[in-house]
């Protein structure tokens, strides 16, 4: 197994099981971690899964990103250590100032959960490491308020960083993102946000006919990355 990896949980996530599941399934040694519980020196690397985080009251993922447990992730970002957020985790590192940008109710106004296609563009960093540039990954969306926003010198700024960005291809933006955005990262990689869920994107024979399990390189890449001294 390689790597100590905390899967953090708070009331509400629902998506943590999932995503402990993948994680050691691809040879990581994960846990969940309560978040009352967490110690952030303790992990090689943070997920911060999906779910609805203090039920989304206010607004999804704004009362996960002022705990203590979320300060600590900032403190472990911050020491280079790898942070992963899924949909709610996502939403939890922008409102916590991690990644720029919003995210917001979909375009349409109504919950949405079916498989997409993203195309990844300027693949660096622990999370996508096996990822090659336009490699194409099919994932899962399972959101009410997954709309990316961004306003245009914040988005100058941060296409101007090269992190690397998740993009929906054309015709299979679910939400109405700017810039057809599905996921963003840090300059190096490190922190990476995703509205899809690569944690239901890992098993072949569970993947849909024309869809390819995308989320798997997401966990390969991690654990090759911390195998390696990331």
């Amino acid at each position: 197994m390689a790597g100590n990896v905390a899967v953090l949980k708070f009331p509400g996530t629902n998506c943590d099981e999932e995503t402990l599941r993948a994680l050691r399934r691809h040879g990581l040694n994960a846990r969940i971690v309560w978040h009352r519980d967490f110690v952030w020196r303790e992990y090689d690397a943070i997920v911060i899964p999906g779910g609805f985080s203090y039920g989304d009251h206010l607004r999804a993922g704004v009362i996960a990103a002022r705990t203590r447990a979320v300060e600590q992730v900032v403190e472990a970002a911050l020491n280079e250590v790898p942070v992963l957020g899924i949909c709610n985790g996502f939403q939890v590192l922008v409102e916590a100032g991690l990644l720029p940008g919003a995210l917001i109710q979909n375009e349409h106004g109504r919950f949405t959960c079916k498989w997409v296609r993203t195309r990844v563009r300027n693949p660096k960093g622990p999370w996508l490491l096996l990822v090659s540039d336009k490699m194409v990954l099919d994932m899962p969306v399972a959101h009410a308020e997954g709309r990316y926003i961004i306003d245009e010198q914040e988005y100058v700024k941060l296409v101007g960083e090269n992190p690397p960005l998740i993009l929906y291809e054309d015709g299979w933006n679910p939400n109405g993102s700017m810039y057809s955005i599905a996921g963003v990262a840090s300059g190096n990689g490190a922190i990476l946000g995703l509205m899809p869920h690569p944690e239901r994107a890992v098993e072949p024979e569970l993947t849909p006919r024309g869809f390819n399990p995308g989320g798997k390189l997401v966990f390969e890449s991690i654990y090759f990355a911390l195998r390696n001294g990331w």
